[in-house]
């Protein structure tokens, strides 16, 4: 199975991509590689358009993908456009996430014959530092169901389904047939530690 680390897409507020932060010395996307490979990953590749993802030893599959997200909050392009398109089995793991040791090793041993989601769900592990359920990865071994659900979803966002712009929660609500516009926090794999996303440049910090 191929891993990829998701870092397309533009986010206005950050002066470089947010993928890059630091997080104990080391650039996130960096440290998601290396824990990848302390856990027999040979397969793992970034996907994005920018060049300056090429210092990292892993291949960046060009990808154009053209999601904004502006400083108001507002956006332009679709996320589900960041999955890159692939026929084979995948784990798509999103590269702005700092990722715990044994988040990545569930990760890696977890199974499936279809999709698998991997989020924070409450009760949140006391070093969590958000107040809200982040998504971390998708595990694809049905790659057809993946590519229905993300054209589903599209179509939805057109019909104005969403109470906002569709992103992984919404995605993972069409792949799963739950009821849209609500988490389902007993549908994925929960991981509950620090593991996290990052936001806002001073999360640099964490």
């Amino acid at each position: 199975m191929k891993y990829i680390i998701m870092c397309g897409g533009q986010y206005e507020k950050w002066e470089t991509p947010r993928q890059l932060t630091p997080y104990e010395g080391e650039p996130i996307v960096q440290r998601t590689i290396r824990l990848l490979r302390e856990n027999g990953v040979s397969d793992i590749a970034i996907s994005s358009h920018n060049p300056v993802f090429e210092q990292f030893g892993v291949p960046v599959l060009k990808h154009d993908n053209s999601f904004v997200a502006y400083k108001n909050n507002s956006t332009t392009g679709s996320w589900c456009d960041a999955f890159y398109p692939t026929d084979e089995p995948v784990c798509y793991l999103f590269g702005d996430v700092v990722f715990s040791p044994k988040a990545i090793r569930t990760i890696v041993s977890t199974e499936t014959d279809d999709i698998a989601f991997f989020a924070s769900a409450p009760p949140f592990a006391p070093d969590y530092p958000k107040r809200w359920a982040e998504p971390f990865a998708l595990k694809v071994n049905d790659t057809d169901h993946l590519k229905e659900a993300i054209r589903k979803t599209k179509e939805y966002d057109e019909q104005q389904k969403f109470r906002r712009k569709p992103l992984a929660w919404e995605l993972w609500q069409v792949i799963t047939g739950c009821k849209l516009n609500r988490i389902d926090y007993n549908s994925y794999t929960a991981i509950n530690d620090y593991t996290c996303d990052i936001d806002d440049p001073e999360d640099a910090d964490i």
